[in-house]
C-alpha cells in the first residue's frame, strides 16, 4: 500500500482543531495542504512553513477540492458548520455544509485516489446519554440539526469505506478546548467563559451548573488524528475524549485559578439541545491506535488562558 501521510490535506485547516492538526503534521515533517474558506478560520493559525500550502476555497466547490486533493494520499476532514445552537438557528446551512459538503469531499477523495480519510465527528450524535460512561455502541439519537448532520456525514464516510478503496475513520470528539479556540457565542463554554472573564464580564451558567462535561485538549485530539491516520487498515468510529468529567461549576473554579482572579457568575435557564451529563469511554481508541490523553484540564486551562491573553477576541 502507498505510504500514508506523505501528502496530507486538512479541510478547515485554518480553524481551531484543523490548525492544530496542520501544525502537528508540519512539525513531524509531512507536506500539508490546508483547504479553508476562512469563514471562521484565521490565516495566522496556519503554520508558516515551506511544507504547508493554503488553498482558499469551500468544500462545496469541486474546483477547490481538486486543487487541494491533487497528489494527496491522506485527508483530515474538519471543515464544518459547528455547534448545537448555530444549527438550531441555521439548520439549512448546517446540513448543506456538513452533509452535502462531506459527500463532495468523499467524491473528490475517490477522484484523486485518497487512501485514508479521518473524519471529525462529534459526541453530539448521541443526544441525551442513557448510560455513562458512553461507549461507541450507545444509541445515536441526536437532539439538534448539528448532531443529526454530523451523524449523517459520519455514516456516509463509513459507507464509502465499505464501497470504495478508501479507509475512513470517524473520530467522535467530546468537548474540545485549547489554543487557537477563539470566542464564539455559538461555541464551547471554555472560550466563552475565559474571554468574558478577561473582559471583566459576568459569566452565565445555563442551569444549576451541576451538569458535567468531558473536556479534551486539542493537542490530544491532534495526536488522535495522527495516530488514526497512521494505522493502516483502520476503519470505524471512535470516541475521542479525556475519559474524565467535571461540572460546569467546577470548571468556573478552575478558570478562576488560571486567571488568578475571581469572576462574577449568574445562572440562567438551561439551553435547548444541551445534554445533562457527558463522559466518554475511550477504551476502543486506546486499543485500536494507542490513543492516550496526555493533557490534564488544569494544565490545559492554564495554557489556554495564557494564549487568550495574547490573542485578540
Amino acid at each position: 500500500m502507498p505510504e500514508l501521510l506523505k501528502r496530507c490535506v486538512v479541510t478547515g485547516g485554518a480553524g481551531f482543531i484543523g490548525s492544530n492538526i496542520a501544525a502537528l503534521l508540519d512539525a513531524r515533517g509531512h507536506d500539508v495542504t490546508v483547504l479553508d474558506n476562512l469563514s471562521s478560520g484565521f490565516l495566522q493559525n496556519i503554520p508558516s512553513s515551506a511544507r504547508v500550502r493554503v488553498v482558499r476555497g469551500d468544500i462545496r466547490d469541486a474546483d477547490a477540492l481538486d486543487e487541494a486533493f491533487a497528489r494527496a494520499d491522506t485527508v483530515f476532514h474538519l471543515a464544518a458548520s459547528v455547534g448545537n445552537a448555530r444549527s438550531i438557528a441555521h439548520p439549512v446551512e448546517d446540513s448543506d455544509i456538513n452533509v452535502l459538503g462531506t459527500v463532495k469531499v468523499l467524491e473528490a477523495s475517490r477522484r484523486h485516489g485518497i487512501r485514508k480519510l479521518v473524519y471529525s465527528s462529534s459526541a453530539g450524535i448521541f443526544g441525551e446519554l442513557k448510560t455513562v460512561p458512553i461507549s461507541e455502541d450507545h444509541p445515536v439519537e441526536p437532539d439538534t440539526p448539528y448532531g443529526a448532520s454530523k451523524l449523517a456525514a459520519e455514516k456516509l464516510c463509513l459507507a464509502y469505506a465499505k464501497l470504495y478503496p478508501i479507509e475512513c475513520v470517524g473520530l467522535r470528539y467530546f468537548n474540545v478546548y485549547g489554543i487557537h479556540q477563539r470566542y464564539d457565542a455559538y461555541g464551547n463554554v471554555i472560550p466563552i467563559f475565559v474571554h468574558q472573564a478577561l473582559r471583566g464580564e459576568q459569566l452565565t451558567i445555563h442551569g444549576d451548573g451541576e451538569q458535567t462535561r468531558d473536556f479534551v485538549n486539542v493537542a490530544d485530539v491532534a495526536e488522535a488524528n495522527y495516530r488514526a491516520a497512521r494505522q493502516a487498515g483502520l476503519r470505524g468510529a471512535f470516541n475521542i475524549a479525556s475519559g474524565t468529567r467535571v461540572t460546569i461549576n467546577r470548571l468556573v473554579d478552575l478558570i478562576e485559578q488560571g486567571l488568578g482572579a475571581d469572576v462574577r457568575v449568574e445562572h440562567g435557564p438551561p439551553r435547548p439541545g444541551d445534554v445533562r451529563h457527558s463522559l466518554a469511554c475511550i477504551d476502543a481508541a486506546r486499543a485500536a491506535f494507542g490513543f492516550t490523553p496526555a493533557v490534564d484540564l488544569e494544565a490545559g486551562l492554564r495554557e489556554y488562558v495564557a494564549w487568550a491573553r495574547r490573542e485578540p477576541v
